[in-house]
């Protein structure tokens, strides 16, 4: 027998085939989504813009090929080159090789991303973005199929999974009491950022079903992932309940690619024995073919391993702590973080409507428009669209700003930009009810806004209620 062979897992091939071709799809989405919103949010001329970030490199997060110079130009080949490197890992064209090419594409998607999110500011400052830049980095030491995938790392990918789920389970326990009276999802399908197509249909579910789900959600949280290190069908079941749980989210909400690259990572922990059982067309002897691991490339992967098992300290004692941290990196390289989500639930749904006219002189009768955005709630007779797994920034960023964040300078900037119809920024939008044309003064005003009853939606055909709570934004010009 091999030296090695207790190093390599030869049982999780697709895992492994899953693993590299999901995360690479994922960040495919995320270089995607920066080049279509980057430019507008932060760019040269954005809302928030990098130059002037840079002028203060000491507040950057972490190492950044922008470190030296931002110019929108350079985001576009960082953007385009991460594109191309994603898809030819979803096309599986560096597996072919030998393992260290695959390690290099991961290793430069990693930086590449690493660096857009360390200059990203608020609009980069979301979970889904570090656990992106975790998954690239660790998938990267998963070789190519001429070797046999790394057991160390197929395990680093479970412990990954344990701190986003049981870490998310902890903060719901420690946080709002909703989630210890069940009550919690009687609000969130309603109350969360983006609602999706069915998020209604799931609200208006009876509250006995809203109880079982967060029971559901406190056993595959606090429970289900400690049993993802029992190999076999143990960790294959485990990873089979976090998936459905995920995909019921997938189908309820709208969350960027949180969701789907959670269902990515739990499919790491499913045997090729139990893929065989579930579906017998594929072969139960997958991978048994490949070479033995060279000595080279286990010490590469011991080494990373070893990396891991040292930053894991301080998420561990996070975990722990009677003051946990949610979404927090412990280093400048976003590894072995702590995860989180939602430890409290907003029981209203508080909207920000921006509207404009026309007019010279804004009166009682003046005829107000208002500017639609593609993902956050708006006409109330509009059915909420699917986005994820692309991610909407200005849209989530508009969630936040009745949550105590409404004087972010972010915003007020927007505001500006809408008075100079700014074609950059208009086009982050569904719908500029001026057609291109700057209006003469932009307002905002507050809508409390919540699904309508089943006898409600049948009467009107509308899908929203609403209610002025009052004006946030009094009507402003540029004069």
């Amino acid at each position: 027998m091999d030296w090695t062979d207790w190093f390599d897992a030869h049982d999780y091939e697709i895992a492994r085939q899953i693993l590299q071709r999901g995360v690479g799809a994922l960040a495919f989405v995320a270089f995607l989504s920066t080049l279509n919103q980057f430019r507008p949010l932060l760019g040269e001329h954005g809302l928030l813009p990098v130059p002037e970030l840079l002028r203060h490199a000491s507040r950057l997060r972490g190492p950044s090929v922008f470190r030296w110079g931002y110019s929108d130009r350079r985001l576009v080949v960082v953007a385009v080159v991460g594109l191309v490197l994603a898809a030819s890992v979803v096309a599986g064209l560096p597996q072919l090789g030998p393992p260290w090419v695959p390690l290099i594409v991961f290793l430069v998607l990693w930086i590449l991303y690493l660096s857009i999110v360390n200059v990203g500011q608020t609009f980069y400052g979301f979970g889904w973005e570090m656990l992106l830049c975790e998954a690239l980095f660790t998938v990267a030491f998963l070789g190519s199929d001429q070797t046999p995938p790394p057991l160390t790392i197929v395990i680093a990918v479970w412990w990954l999974v344990f701190r986003l789920e049981f870490g998310a389970g902890m903060i719901k326990i420690r946080g709002g009491r909703e989630w210890r009276d069940l009550t919690a999802l009687m609000y969130h399908h309603e109350t969360q950022p983006m609602p999706g197509p069915f998020s209604r249909q799931a609200h208006l579910l009876p509250k006995w079903f809203h109880r079982g789900e967060v029971l559901g959600n406190h056993f595959a949280q606090l429970v289900v992932p400690f049993l993802l290190f029992v190999p076999g069908p143990v960790g294959s079941s485990a990873a089979a309940i976090v998936i459905l749980t995920q995909l019921w989210l997938i189908v309820t909400g709208n969350f960027a690619w949180l969701n789907w690259i959670t269902v990515v990572l739990a499919a790491s922990a499913v045997t090729d024995s139990a893929w065989h059982w579930l579906i017998p067309a594929i072969p139960s002897d997958l991978g048994t073919d490949a070479a033995a691991t060279p000595i080279w490339w286990a010490v590469v992967v011991l080494g990373a391993s070893a990396l891991l098992i040292v930053l894991s300290f301080w998420p561990i004692r996070n975990l722990f702590s009677r003051r946990q941290l949610m979404n927090a990196a412990f280093n400048r390289w976003m590894l072995v973080n702590a995860y989180g989500a939602f430890g409290t639930v907003t029981k209203r749904r508080i909207e920000i409507v921006v509207e404009g006219t026309l007019v010279e002189t804004p009166g009682d009768g003046t005829e107000w428009r208002e500017y639609a955005f593609k993902g956050k709630p708006g006409a109330l007779g509009a059915i909420p669209r699917q986005w994820a797994p692309y991610h909407l920034r200005l849209d989530w960023l508009m969630w936040f700003l009745p949550l105590g964040r409404m004087w972010e300078p972010w915003f007020e900037v927007f505001l500006l930009r809408l008075l100079q119809a700014d074609a950059p920024t208009l086009a982050l939008l569904d719908t500029d009810p001026f057609g291109g044309a700057a209006p003469r003064w932009i307002r905002a005003r507050a809508y409390h806004y919540r699904f309508t009853t089943r006898a409600e939606f049948r009467q009107t055909g509308d899908r929203w209620v609403r209610t002025l709570e009052g004006e946030v934004v009094p009507a402003s010009g540029l004069g």
